[in-house]
């Protein structure tokens, strides 16, 4: 009788699958999030590489 009642109320039971949603959202957004970081960092060097180069340019 309780192993029907805990089978029951386990197949019933929602929260399972929608942590797993959110734990696949949160796994997406935390790539994105790398990723424009990544991007960001590579714009950021590439800009001080491109002035260092002129500045010493300039002194030359």
């Amino acid at each position: 009788m309780f192993i029907r009642r805990f089978i029951r109320r386990f197949m019933a039971d929602e929260s399972g699958p929608t942590a797993v949603e959110y734990a696949v959202m949160l796994a997406l957004i935390i790539a994105v999030c790398i990723t424009a970081v990544r991007a960001m960092a590579t714009s950021a060097r590439n800009s001080f590489d491109n002035s260092a180069n002129a500045i010493n340019n300039a002194i030359k």
